[in-house]
């Protein structure tokens, strides 16, 4: 099968033929339909992580938001079968940890990280392999395309974990995302579908465009501002009530704390790049002082993925709207490449294989 395979950081990747994947006992095979390309394959690829002991292998194969159909089905699974429409999670659960078993699979102890470890190669691929399928795969209702799918991908997932389940958003209150990449962009359009009222903020005029277009009620251009936490205070008339770094960068993630009003939330989605190596200063005192709650959100437990499935069954979350281009296998290097200086917009999905 044809695969696109990291052969050195920040290089185009190859794209070659390898061995298709042999189901485990309790794993199946899916036909890759579509796969997202994401911010994290951008970290991935540039060869970030090694600060947490979490750099990508050379030899990996890189994608890790797809979805597709069963192809083959492993011996002990009896719950899915060959033809079936399936979304795949990247944060993989083994199923009899103590977090998987109270409903918190995607940070399974013993879990796997699709696409970033050398035992789950990536869905940059024909097909890509799914340990523990019974617990990781949730059967895609008849509505919801495999390119719609793929844009639910990490970024949609972890929003919507992140503002639905980490974070307790009532209605109107306000909520401040920093960044309108595809995971800013979801979590604006999550936050509106939950009730929330959104500043979004962007340096670039075609993504706060978007923020409008999926719910924004106000946005901020953050290269013609000098003080982003002053302008969302004054918006929201005393501080936001949830503040999304969706970005990753240290100004992203202090102007977020900074924009809070009292006992408001901060939600880091965000990583990190070796400018800041997995570190950002924090204003410990000002936490402290204001009664501020600080949460993280990595994608969504498999058990919960339903509850965002109903939600676009009823036709109150679009993550289609989201998907601004579909490229073919061999385009994913030249897309990672725009991300280095913030070319892309949107979510991206591969479609072609």
């Amino acid at each position: 099968m044809r695969a696109a395979t990291l052969e050195a950081y920040g290089e185009p990747l190859a794209i070659e033929d390898v061995d298709p994947p042999d189901p485990a006992p309790h794993g199946v095979v899916v036909d890759v339909e579509a796969c997202g390309i994401c911010r994290s394959d951008w970290h991935a690829w540039q060869g970030h992580g090694e600060w947490a002991d979490d750099q990508v292998p050379i030899g990996q194969i890189l994608g890790h938001e797809p979805a597709g159909r069963v192809a083959r089905v492993g011996a002990q699974v009896d719950r899915l079968a060959a033809g079936d429409r399936v979304v795949i999670p990247f944060n993989l659960g083994e199923g009899g940890c103590p977090q998987c078993r109270t409903g918190h699979g995607n940070v399974c102890k013993d879990g796997y990280a699709l696409g970033f470890e050398s035992s789950v190669p990536g869905a940059f691929a024909e097909q890509v392999h799914v340990p523990h399928a019974a617990f990781n795969l949730t059967r895609l209702p008849d509505v919801v395309s495999p390119t719609e799918a793929a844009g639910l991908g990490c970024r949609y997932v972890t929003a919507f974990h992140a503002l639905a389940h980490r974070v307790d958003l009532a209605g109107g209150d306000w909520v401040a995302v920093h960044g309108c990449g595809g995971l800013g962009l979801a979590a604006v359009q999550i936050a509106t579908a939950l009730g929330g009222t959104v500043v979004a903020v962007d340096v670039r005029e075609e993504p706060l465009a978007m923020a409008t277009d999926l719910g924004a009620e106000a946005t901020i251009d953050a290269s013609e501002r000098e003080d982003v936490p002053a302008e969302i205070e004054a918006i929201t008339d005393g501080g936001a009530h949830v503040s999304v770094d969706a970005l990753g960068r240290a100004e992203t993630c202090r102007n977020s704390l900074d924009c809070l009003g009292i006992r408001g939330t901060h939600v880091q989605l965000g990583l990190t790049t070796d400018a800041e190596r997995g570190e950002v200063p924090l204003p410990i005192d000002e936490i402290t002082r204001w009664d501020v709650t600080v949460v993280g959100s990595r994608g969504m437990p498999p058990s919960r993925y339903d509850e965002l499935l109903r939600m676009i069954e009823a036709g109150r979350l679009e993550p289609d709207r989201l998907v601004t281009r579909e490229v073919a296998l061999e385009d994913v290097s030249d897309r990672l490449a725009a991300m280095t200086e913030y070319e892309t917009r949107g979510v991206e999905v591969v479609t072609e294989f």
